[in-house]
């Protein structure tokens, strides 16, 4: 046990040492702060930029009087004939277009609107939704109502959507960030398993490539030094997880509270909506409400899952990238090998972007989230939504079950191939290993 001890102690200060490691831990965090103040930046100034100049060729005579311009967009009666309109559209400043509404708008619905280059799709809209609201009011005259009094009509329905706990209590229930959580913990986690995993297998080949190996198992046993590389690099990945969250939390509220407004972000989106005509965006930015979203999610219990889901994936999935590291001479090798033992993580992965977030408690996400080799993604993409607590002990006492059955397996490979050099392994090759008695 102390060699183990003293393997992992080597392979965990060894790693976290590295410059790039340091720079890794806190450049990501500061990147992905960076990439938020970056997407605000420049949402705020694509709201900026789509002020548009209408000229108008009204055919039908009444239409122009009747258009309303606002802080989007602006309408002028065009002067001219429409061949010379369309000639001076190329030399007018960004973001002109020329309406063109024919003599029977009010019976065909149909307007041409000319632009330098692509039109854009807020401008659009906007003038679909005025012309709209023309024809409905030239309709509800037609047949003789009155347009006021259906507009005062509130059809809207406020859904105030609730979940019943294992405790019988009602709670807020935020599909919408469920989601977004499933599917950040589904990207992480794939991520992290390959990119540590595959650090496992690239140190074994390394070793086993420049035979140091061969001197490192004449003091401990191929099973120890399995043990301390997987061990090692894994704390290596929980150190820098944790670094990464606190970093993150850090940075994230000093720019929440330092940088951003957020009746600044609310004012633009809603802006952006009304620009859209899509009335439910309107109305579900007047009440953003971070706070309150995250209290629909139990975050303790989604870090803690996280964190023992994390370790077993790891532990399991490195346990057979160990097997591979050492039965290959070189990574390019090693892909003939990779590639089968994690198919079900990437059936996971594919699957958390529909079935499982659609249908987190259907029987394919159920199963999946026990099945060792697919639980590590498939559960942390269930828990957002509310997992019974017997289903994630079932799943975790299943995983440990999986990664002690793994790496019983793959030591068996491990102790034969770490020696073998300058043979191509093949599956044929690997259960002849496995087969080999002490």
């Amino acid at each position: 046990m102390n060699k183990i001890f003293l393997i992992i102690q080597r392979e965990y200060l060894s790693r976290v040492r590295k410059r790039s490691f340091i720079l890794t831990t806190f450049l990501v965090p500061l990147f992905f702060i960076g990439m938020y103040a970056g997407v605000f930046f420049l949402t705020k100034k694509s709201f900026e930029d789509t002020f548009a100049h209408v000229y108008v060729i009204d055919q039908e005579g009444s239409i122009i009087s009747q258009l309303v311009s606002n802080k989007n967009i602006t309408y002028e009666q065009a002067t001219g004939s429409l061949d010379k309109e369309k000639e001076s559209l190329q030399k007018r400043e960004k973001n002109s277009y020329l309406l063109i509404i024919p003599s029977d708008f009010y019976s065909s619905k149909d307007i041409e609107i000319l632009s330098a280059g692509k039109p854009n799709i807020s401008t659009q809209s906007e003038i679909k939704n005025q012309l709209a609201e023309l024809i409905r009011n030239q309709a509800y005259e037609r047949l003789g109502l009155n347009a006021e009094s259906i507009r005062e009509i509130d059809d809207k329905i406020n859904i105030s959507a609730k979940e019943i706990s294992e405790t019988g209590e009602a709670k807020e229930s935020h599909t919408e960030i469920a989601m977004g959580i499933s599917m950040a913990l589904a990207v992480l986690i794939y991520l992290s398993l390959f990119l540590y995993g595959a650090q496992v297998m690239r140190g074994i080949i390394e070793e086993k490539v420049s035979r140091i190996v061969e001197v490192i198992i004449s003091s401990v046993k191929p099973f120890q030094l399995m043990m301390g590389k997987i061990l090692g690099i894994g704390l290596v990945g929980l150190t820098q997880f944790l670094l990464w969250i606190t970093l993150t939390l850090v940075l994230t509220t000093a720019a929440t509270t330092f940088l951003v407004d957020q009746q600044e972000i609310t004012s633009q989106l809603a802006q952006n909506s009304q620009s859209l005509g899509d009335e439910t965006i309107k109305a579900s930015t007047s009440d953003i409400n971070p706070t309150k979203f995250l209290e629909s999610i139990e975050i303790t219990k989604l870090l803690v899952c996280f964190f023992i889901f994390f370790l077993g994936g790891y532990f399991l999935y490195s346990a057979l990238f160990a097997a591979v590291g050492s039965a290959v001479d070189s990574e390019t090798e090693a892909s003939q090998f990779t590639m089968p033992i994690t198919m079900p993580l990437l059936l996971a992965y594919i699957l958390s972007f529909g079935v499982l977030v659609n249908d987190p408690h259907g029987a394919v996400a159920t199963w999946l989230s026990f099945i060792p080799l697919t639980s590590p993604i498939a559960m942390l993409v269930r828990i957002p939504f509310g997992v019974p607590t017997w289903q994630i002990v079932i799943s975790v006492v299943l995983l440990i079950a999986g990664f002690l059955l793994t790496t019983w397996a793959a030591s068996r490979i491990y102790r034969v191939g770490i020696l073998m050099y300058g043979k191509k392994a093949s599956l044929k090759e690997l259960i002849k290993w496995f087969k080999y008695k002490n």
